[in-house]
């Protein structure tokens, strides 16, 4: 069939939940059996989210090819099972970035070069790139932002001339706030109103509403609302609050969004979404009664967007497990050796989080000198792994002053070290080791047990890695290196073999985890964490 290409918009205030709409419809399509991607379009100048704090910007997605992308494309994977890359996240920077580069060249032969039509019309090929592969039957296409940004006007322009040009293979869903005003009691539709109007005053009309809210939508308030925004009434649904973003494809489809979706782009509709897995998740997850309790040590847990997808991983394994999931999250700067054990009281196991930089480190350190002589479960990924290599060398091997070249360039004991082919490099955007690589598990491993497998590929966002040199000392005292690069043999998997269950991953296998197919590795982690928590009677 003929790729179809849906844009979804956002009005009225940002983290309206565009992504997890674009999602849930993917996820009803390809309940379906079509075949859908996701695209985002973020309207910022930074070429891709790697070089921004998360403080300003959540967690950085690593997609399998190696692309720092934006958070709602872990949204996507987990929602969908499909694997994105680095075509479905484009920024405003790499637009310009892409148009300069083409004027440098002179491939625009002399003529001045323009919002319209150079930019948009490189924002168009960029959001039909993927519609020309052939590969999909639906191209889901996210706009960053709110209707009324500046930054978001070539998009929406971009977006307006393709509606133009594409006619009944494509349409507009935009999400809005209906919000409730406690001292009137009431819902008001006048945000609403106003931003399809933006939207209009754009040369855009939606096809589709989505009404974000946290009081249930009346038919009568809703037919106003088509009303004065000219949408057909049954193209009018609401997305209201939920106790897991994973039951909002079931709202959806309730209102019968993909139906409307597959009406509207005359495609075929037949039979029901097969979403039985799904059902079966949401039913595992409504059922448990059992908690299991996991503290997250790391430097950004003011902001949990920062490790959305570690959460997310958790809370899969968790519900597959048959337990309610609680996270504690513990900053790791604020953990010393007077409090570590009020700290980490009551923890069923500990993630010992990623990040970059000296901030928060020691309570890390401290942290996982606790966890290792109490035997507590856990589990270190990346800057958490060699943290874990870092605290063992310093209190096992007795290399007092042992410390990553990135803390302390001048460490007489570097067992974790700049990547050889990192140092002759100046730039810090897209130069890490960045999206899948191979690993091999050495056989009988905790990480090869978890896996069922030897051979494995995760991805990767990080510069410094474990120090070969020092490899042997390692595992003579206790520590094993239970899986590396079969090309490069660049450690990635350590393990502490007489531990209940003590692993750390250069890799983050957070990102390949979706509701489908969780990840193995937070799997054995969970298991181990509920062992744990029966063996001490809790």
């Amino acid at each position: 069939m003929e790729t179809k290409y849906i844009f979804v918009t956002g009005g009225v205030v940002s983290s309206l939940g565009k992504g997890i709409i674009s999602s849930s419809l993917a996820c009803l399509l390809k309940a379906r059996g079509y075949r859908v991607t996701i695209q985002k379009f973020d309207p910022y100048i930074n070429i891709d989210p790697g070089t921004l704090n998360p403080y300003e910007h959540g967690e950085c997605y690593v997609t399998v090819d190696g692309h720092e992308a934006d958070l709602d494309l872990g949204h996507y994977e987990r929602f969908t099972d499909i694997q994105t890359t680095r075509a479905n996240n484009v920024t405003t920077g790499r637009i310009y970035q892409s148009v300069i580069d083409k004027e440098r060249r002179g491939d625009y032969l002399g003529k001045t070069v323009q919002i319209v039509p150079h930019i948009t019309d490189e924002i168009k090929r960029a959001v039909k790139a993927l519609g020309n592969t052939g590969d999909f039957d639906f191209i889901i296409t996210e706009i960053g932002g709110v209707v009324g940004d500046i930054e978001s006007l070539p998009f929406l322009e971009a977006v307006r001339q393709l509606r133009w040009e594409l006619g009944d293979s494509s349409l507009c869903i935009h999400l809005t706030y209906v919000p409730y005003i406690a001292a009137a009691k009431e819902l008001k539709t006048k945000p609403t109103q106003h931003s399809v109007k933006k939207l209009q005053e754009l040369g855009i009309q939606p096809d589709v509403l989505v009404l974000r809210t946290e009081r249930d939508i009346t038919t009568e308030v809703r037919r106003k609302i088509a009303l004065f925004c000219n949408v057909a009434p049954d193209a009018v649904v609401q997305s209201i609050d939920v106790d897991t973003i994973y039951r909002v494809p079931l709202k959806m489809h309730e209102q019968h969004l993909d139906e409307i979706v597959l009406r509207k782009t005359h495609t075929p509709i037949e039979g029901e979404p097969h979403m039985a897995p799904w059902m079966n998740f949401l039913n595992k997850m409504g059922n448990a009664t059992e908690t299991v309790t996991i503290g997250l040590v790391g430097k950004y847990v003011e902001l949990q967007d920062a490790y959305k997808s570690i959460n997310e991983s958790l809370l899969q394994a968790a519900t597959y497990a048959d337990h309610r999931l609680k996270i504690v999250y513990i900053h790791s700067e604020k953990v010393s050796d007077a409090n570590v054990e009020e700290k980490l009281a009551g923890m069923d196991g500990v993630i010992i989080a990623p990040g970059f930089g000296q901030r928060g480190i020691e309570g890390k350190f401290v942290a996982l000198k606790y966890c290792r002589e109490h035997d507590v479960p856990t589990f270190g990924i990346c800057l958490g792994m060699q943290c874990m290599v870092i605290e063992f060398a310093r209190d096992v091997l007795g290399l007092a002053e042992a410390n990553s070249t990135e803390m302390n360039p001048g460490t007489p004991d570097n067992v974790i070290d700049l990547m050889e082919e990192q140092k002759s490099i100046s730039n810090m955007g897209g130069t890490m080791r960045l999206g899948a690589y191979e690993c091999r598990l050495a056989p009988g491993s905790k990480a090869a047990e978890a896996y069922g497998s030897q051979d494995i590929k995760e991805r990767h966002r990080h510069r410094f890695e474990f120090n070969n040199a020092y490899r042997e000392k390692f595992e003579r005292a206790g520590m094993a290196c239970v899986g590396e690069n079969p090309r490069t043999h660049l450690v990635e998997v350590v393990e502490i073999p007489s531990k209940r269950w003590f692993v750390g991953t250069q890799y983050h296998p957070e990102y390949s985890s979706t509701v489908l197919s969780p990840n193995p590795l937070f799997i054995s982690f969970i298991k181990a964490a509920i062992a744990y928590k029966a063996e001490i009677g809790k």
